[in-house]
């Protein structure tokens, strides 16, 4: 796990600060950027997006699904939670914290757009951080590769009818048309891309020169998630300041939702006899978000300035440090599952 991935919520933190207070003295600025738009896409946006999701693309192998029947018990797991389990949930903790016990501080209004956020983390697996996830527990590492490809297939066509449901059930009206252009320009892109890349670079120099090369990428993908946040939160300045506890509200159901997926995850691995191996790497896959989709998808569908997009960033910066708290526990109860 390198120095960026490492200290990440760190870097989150200092990038929120600095784009409160790069809104506040360049105002003008961010606002010929948020007017940078094709077709309800925020350009500048696009770009770092693609910088940050195009390197975790190219780690898919989609040869490693050969090997799906090796351990179905954990694919099982992940598939149901990711899928059938874990955006109905954040959805429910959306509506239970924003529209009953959090209703006093937050107006209807913003209430739906940080649900609307939450339904965005809950519908999208995570793609990059499950390989930090699993190396950190020593999991199975053709079981992950298997997991993350068959994920990234599922959410080609899973996605935008999950989110659309979900948005329509709590009342939040969504152009189709907005939100399959981000499935493609979000997913179906960099991954079609990341394939190509991958293939063409095993077929001219082989597996160490793909391992080099992904390396040599990581470090962009972070800076990419670094500078959106920035822009984010220079748009997003004036109404953090004026409600200093808001992170403080959207972290709090985020939080409850990921150790509640891990316990589900966990639990169900561990009663079905799964391997920790795989159970480990399965339950922390299950838990995980894909937040660099959540943003972009949010940014595209409510705004720089939205709601919805500030609930995706808090995610991130939550995620990381709950997650390796997650990682600590499921080495510390290794000795609950078979060895192999």
């Amino acid at each position: 796990m390198g120095v960026f991935e490492r200290f990440l919520s760190l870097w989150v933190g200092l990038c929120i600060v600095a784009g409160i207070a790069l809104g506040g003295v360049f105002p003008g600025l961010f606002a010929v950027l948020g007017g940078l738009e094709f077709a309800h896409v925020n350009v500048i946006v696009a770009v770092l997006i693609w910088v940050m999701i195009y390197p975790m693309m190219v780690q898919v192998d989609f040869s490693s699904l050969t090997h799906i029947g090796e351990k179905p018990k954990g694919l099982v797991v992940t598939v149901v939670v990711n899928w059938l389990i874990k955006p109905f949930t954040m959805a429910a903790l959306g509506v239970l914290f924003f529209e009953v016990l959090f209703k006093d501080f937050v107006s209807p209004a913003d209430a739906k757009e940080y649900i609307a956020g939450m339904i965005l983390l809950g519908a999208a697996p995570c793609t990059a951080m499950v390989f930090v996830w699993s190396h950190l527990t020593r999991g199975d590492a053709t079981y992950t590769l298997v997991q993350v490809s068959l994920n990234d297939i599922i959410m080609v066509f899973a996605f935008a009818p999950i989110v659309a449901l979900l948005l329509g059930v709590t009342d939040i009206i969504v152009p189709w048309q907005t939100l399959l252009l981000s499935v493609v320009l979000y997913v179906v892109i960099p991954l079609a891309a990341g394939y190509l890349t991958r293939s063409r670079v095993l077929r001219a120099k082989g597996e160490a020169a793909l391992q080099s090369f992904t390396d040599h990428l990581k470090p962009y993908a972070v800076m990419g998630l670094l500078a959106t946040i920035v822009l984010l939160f220079g748009f997003q300045g004036r109404t953090i300041l004026a409600q200093p506890l808001l992170i403080g509200l959207i972290a709090v159901p985020l939080i409850i939702q990921t150790y509640g997926i891990f316990i589900i995850s966990y639990g169900w691995a561990w009663a079905w006899k799964v391997p920790f191996s795989v159970a480990a790497p399965s339950a922390l896959i299950g838990t995980s978000n894909f937040f660099e989709l959540a943003v972009a998808v949010a940014i595209s569908l409510f705004g720089l300035e939205s709601g919805a997009a500030l609930a995706t960033v808090v995610g991130v910066l939550v995620e990381v440090p709950v997650m390796l708290s997650l990682v600590a526990f499921a080495n510390r109860t290794k000795s609950w599952f078979p060895a192999n």
